[in-house]
């Protein structure tokens, strides 16, 4: 591959220009239109052509294309471009699901088998056909090959060792226990690459909407459109004839970029950039709907005497003022939590009250306990906008019931860097992307995972355990809401903001979605 050039990534995008003449480049639809989007009311009709150039914070020189280990959301947002998904989350298509290279998934009456059926046609770029073998490799590639913790769901509920192709397009997976929820653990974030896989480079054969043209960690990518995409063929995108993501770690800086003209696009400048970009008339901000928002929440260590006692767990989560977070940190743009992971998925339990802000409840809790005067530092840092805000916010409401608190604010980057040791702050600071509740706390929640701060409660476990593996839909919600009831009441994980994904754009930018990491396979510039 050639030495990236610099001046791509800056130059104002002459390409840009080919989208105001809207030539008709891309292929015939078919007419099964099950991968497109019709646009919104009032925006303009997707149009093929131009370069769209959009800035992440990025993670400098470990920035990687293996994004099984890719240490930031930059690097799933490349892969993403290059490599076909299995599907997406999508609470508003059936079952939970908008599919990608994938045609459906059916279901076993005893949720004891998955069968997937390969969508026909999904071609790589060196021209092979992608079939129910690559599909299995990939499920089996963040363990054999090692990933992130957020990519190995399906090796968790699927007995991956025991599957089987049953042809080029049919892939059958038992299940390591009965699950009802296993559409929404295959397609959560596994994209697809040959079987055989072991190095990722520029020049791999891949199947998603873009083909990368360049790369240099720490500064950016180029891709030009993926011209065999199955996408096309089903009156879908890819529109765009090229994408360039640029790596601006610093949110001033990369609004400076947007309102300079250097991009077209930029990732999470917070609540309070959003602000400034409204101002100007060229720009717009998009602020992602449920269930695509951040969890930021607190996870109180029971190992810390004073929390081992569910009163003081209560009197902290009616201590925070959600509201106020909501309204001053994010200045509108967030959801107040109530102390339940997954705010927006179908297995959230919507139907408990809402934790209310009483300071006066949360102190008589305190004396009921009668605990003495409790200290405590709330760990965090600006791990993504409005984090360590949020805490600021906690600590004030905590002293304000008598609780002395202080805030241990840690540099971008280091909260979870030594993790044995996040694991033994008293309180600390965490977020979470959009995951289904059910399976994230079987992955993380359940007895024994060190991201429980030694909470451990077999029942939950046991109601969580029911509500995935029962057949019958009442009987799962009865299960998930008592479920989580106990969590409301007794865990030690308060959530109090869900933040939404808040990215700025210039006017001539549609179809960028949050799902929940960017995706520019529909984007177009009008």
């Amino acid at each position: 591959m050639r030495t990236f050039d610099r001046r791509t990534l800056l130059r104002a995008g002459a390409v840009s220009l080919a989208a105001a003449a809207g030539v008709p480049i891309l292929s015939a639809c078919s007419t099964d239109d099950t991968a497109s989007t019709a646009p919104a009311a009032g925006t303009p009709t997707p149009r093929p052509g131009g370069t769209l150039r959009a800035a992440f914070v990025g993670g400098g020189a470990a920035e990687t294309l293996n994004f099984l280990m890719g240490p930031t959301g930059l690097d799933y947002v490349r892969a993403r471009c290059v490599h076909g998904a299995l599907g997406v989350l999508d609470p508003a298509a059936e079952h939970g699901v908008r599919y990608g290279v994938l045609e459906r998934i059916d279901v076993s009456d005893d949720l004891r088998t998955y069968t997937v059926k390969v969508r026909p046609g999904v071609t790589f770029t060196d021209g092979s056909t992608l079939t129910a073998r690559d599909v299995l490799y990939s499920l089996n590639a963040p363990v054999a090959l090692g990933s992130l913790p957020f990519l190995k769901p399906p090796s968790q509920n699927f007995d991956l060792a025991a599957a089987t192709v049953d042809d080029d397009l049919t892939l059958v997976l038992p299940t390591l226990r009965p699950i009802a929820d296993g559409r929404l653990v295959l397609c959560q974030s596994t994209l697809v690459f040959k079987d055989g896989t072991t190095e990722f480079t520029p020049d791999m054969p891949t199947c998603g909407p873009f083909t990368l043209t360049e790369f240099e960690p720490g500064q950016g990518a180029a891709f030009t459109r993926h011209d065999d995409y199955y996408g096309l063929s089903l009156c879908g995108g890819p529109y765009l004839d090229g994408l360039e993501l640029r790596t601006i770690p610093d949110a001033t800086a990369r609004v400076n970029a947007l309102t300079g003209g250097q991009v077209d696009f930029v990732s999470d400048i917070g609540p309070v950039a959003a602000r400034t970009v409204e101002g100007d008339e060229r720009f717009a901000v998009a602020v992602s709907d449920l269930p695509y928002a951040t969890s930021l929440s607190f996870g109180l260590n029971l190992a810390f005497a004073p929390f081992a006692d569910v009163r003081v767990r209560q009197a902290v989560k009616y201590a925070i003022d959600r509201e106020a977070i909501v309204r001053n940190v994010f200045f509108g743009r967030a959801f107040a939590g109530n102390d339940l992971p997954s705010l927006g998925f179908s297995d959230y339990a919507d139907e408990i009250e809402q934790r209310p802000y009483d300071p006066d409840r949360a102190r008589a809790l305190l004396a009921e306990a009668g605990v003495g005067t409790i200290t405590v530092a709330v760990t965090t840092a600006p791990e993504v906008a409005g984090m360590a805000e949020t805490a600021t916010v906690v600590v004030e409401n905590l002293k304000a019931v008598g609780i002395d608190a202080t805030l241990d604010q840690r540099p971008t980057g280091q909260l979870f860097s030594d993790f044995a040791a996040y694991v033994q702050l008293p309180f600390a600071a965490s977020y979470t992307p959009p995951v289904p509740p059910l399976s994230s706390y079987a992955a993380t929640r359940t007895a024994g995972s060190p991201s429980t701060f030694g909470f451990d409660r077999p029942d939950i476990d046991e109601l969580v355990s029911q509500a995935r593996g029962a057949t019958d839909a009442d009987q799962r919600r009865t299960a998930a809401v008592q479920a989580q009831r106990l969590i409301w009441a007794e865990g030690n994980q308060v959530i109090p903001v869900f933040a939404p994904s808040i990215n700025g754009h210039a006017t001539t930018v549609y179809g960028v979605r949050d799902e929940p990491f960017s995706s520019f396979e529909q984007a177009y510039l009008a």
